[in-house]
């Protein structure tokens, strides 16, 4: 009795040695997955720490570009008002998107430049649209380096993105539908990654979009990615986001995008921004 019970354990354990040894696997994998993780992080902290980001020649461009005459009607974007004021730059992206009488939209950033390229310039904003953003690793769009200049000048300040009127309490509202909307030939949404704290895909931390967490994301763009190696902007960011939860691609500066933007950004109201930043 005393060995068959014996046999009956030592059977056991080797039934149950696979499990164990799985379990001990995965639990290394997922140890691995941290650490590189966190030495990522800590690379990504040292360079934002050093300075030198390569988005600082956009910046630099965009600042050109505001200042110079251009399209058909010969102007500057000296003139346009982003929110604070014709020509009031400083602070102005820490207040986007937020609605505009002139034009009865919420706008975020590249949608205002948009209509100031048009309405003062004579630029059109079809052609404007057509290519916004640069191929990765190619040379960045004029809106582009106007989008980091504008950008720039908010470095450092806190987000203050308003909810004083009802077209802007309403895109708010419908960015946190669109948020938690499940679609695409695998029912994914932005809340499949971004709604809860500590989740990770791969070595990528994923932030909490629905809370002040937000602030950890929003308040680094536009960034330079080196998985891109050229500078990028947060309608840049909606779009590879929607791709890769294989939803059909929103147009750009399209209504959707907007409140995407407005839901986060007014869930990181408070926070400082830091732009541009290195991103992975």
């Amino acid at each position: 009795m005393k060995q068959r019970l014996a046999s009956k354990r030592t059977a056991l354990v080797w039934m149950g040695l696979p499990a164990m040894l799985w379990l001990g696997a995965a639990a290394l994998q997922a140890h691995a997955a941290d650490s590189i993780t966190e030495q990522g992080n800590a690379y990504l902290q040292l360079m934002n720490e050093m300075g030198g980001n390569p988005a600082d020649f956009n910046i630099d461009d965009g600042r050109k570009l505001w200042g110079e005459k251009r399209g058909p009607m010969h102007a500057s974007l000296q003139q346009c008002d982003l929110g604070l004021g014709p020509g009031v730059v400083k602070g102005a992206y820490a207040q986007l998107p937020r609605y505009f009488a002139d034009t009865g939209k919420v706008q975020d950033l590249e949608s205002r430049l948009v209509t100031c390229m048009e309405t003062l310039q004579g630029l059109s904003a079809k052609e404007i649209e057509k290519a916004p953003f640069a191929k990765e690793g190619g040379n960045s769009t004029p809106l582009e380096n106007l989008a980091l200049y504008v950008a720039h000048e908010s470095d450092g300040m806190r987000i203050a993105i308003p909810q004083d009127t009802p077209q802007e309490r309403l895109a708010y509202e419908n960015g946190r539908k669109l948020f938690f909307y499940r679609a695409g030939p695998y029912s994914f949404s932005c809340a499949a990654c971004h709604s809860q704290s500590g989740k990770r895909i791969k070595i990528s931390a994923l932030p909490n979009l629905t809370n002040a967490e937000a602030a950890q994301s929003y308040a680094t763009w536009p960034a330079y990615p080196n998985s891109q190696g050229v500078a990028r902007t947060l309608e840049w960011r909606m779009l590879a986001c929607e791709r890769q939860q294989r939803w059909p691609a929103p147009k750009f500066t399209s209504n959707a995008v907007i409140d995407l933007i407005e839901y986060m950004g007014v869930n990181s109201n408070g926070a400082t921004l830091h732009t541009p930043t290195f991103k992975r």
